[in-house]
């Protein structure tokens, strides 16, 4: 059986009992980066054997792994943060044992988009996925024309290293749309920023951003936002108990 185990997204608590347990009781857990792994197991006195699965190997780990799939070994796939699969590691193998008729089941759980949607206030009933944008802009600006008449609320993850650059082109593109910005949710400096992309660009771009971040939008012209202030009332900071674990990274003034 291949369980496809999603995992803590910051807050090492948000594990279910059904991931611990099948985390324990598998023969091989193929993580995305087994140090980052190694944390979580720690936690919780796993001590099942890890390998590595992440995106430059694992077009040539997959066909060892279904491999041991057949020879009846169970096997855990688990990303660095989240559900495998989305905009991470594990579609190819996925897709592989469903192909080959390899049984495989899911262990739901933390899901940062899922996550980012709810605390946005944005509509939650219609939206989609996008995943990263472009690393050029000229094809960044090309995919985000491409939404210019989108109803449903749209989601992206971006690298901190391109967040300003994303937010000028979605600022250019779309007539410069109010977004909200969620950073490094469930850990301890989780905080959300609401206002208009070509604000949040010079905000960026004065306060160099560190974290992982999601780009929320939503383009209809009758979407409700709370009132943009020019105080620090649009962040939205929270503090997990039990955070000692896993330490932030800083919150929005790198403090």
């Amino acid at each position: 059986m291949l369980y496809i185990v999603s995992t803590p997204i910051g807050n090492l608590k948000d594990i279910t009992l059904r991931a611990i347990e099948t985390l324990k009781s598998v023969d091989l857990i193929a993580a995305e980066d087994t140090r980052h792994t190694r944390i979580l197991l720690q936690a919780y006195d796993i001590f099942t054997p890890m390998t590595s699965f992440f995106e430059q190997n694992e077009k040539a780990k997959t066909e060892g792994l279904i491999e041991q799939l057949r020879q009846g070994k169970n096997i855990a796939l688990v990303s660095d943060a989240g559900t495998p699969g989305i905009s991470d590691p594990g579609y190819r193998l996925i897709r592989a044992a469903s192909e080959q008729g390899i049984p495989l089941t899911v262990i739901p759980g933390p899901c940062a988009l899922i996550a980012g949607l709810c605390l946005s206030g944005l509509p939650t009933d219609k939206f989609i996925f996008e995943g990263f944008l472009p690393v050029k802009s000229a094809a960044r600006r090309k995919r985000l024309a491409a939404l210019a008449g989108e109803t449903r609320t749209v989601i992206f993850y971006e690298s901190p290293h391109r967040i300003v650059a994303a937010l000028q082109d979605i600022g250019d593109t779309l007539n410069d749309p109010q977004v909200v910005v969620a950073r490094e949710l469930t850990k301890k400096f989780e905080a959300v920023k609401k206002d208009q992309a070509s604000k949040l660009a010079a905000h960026f771009s004065q306060i160099p951003p560190k974290g992982e971040f999601m780009l929320l939008l939503n383009l209809s012209p009758n979407v409700y936002l709370p009132e943009i202030s020019d105080d620090n009332s649009d962040y939205l900071p929270s503090v997990q108990p039990g955070w000692d674990k896993h330490p932030g990274r800083g919150n929005w003034n790198n403090k």
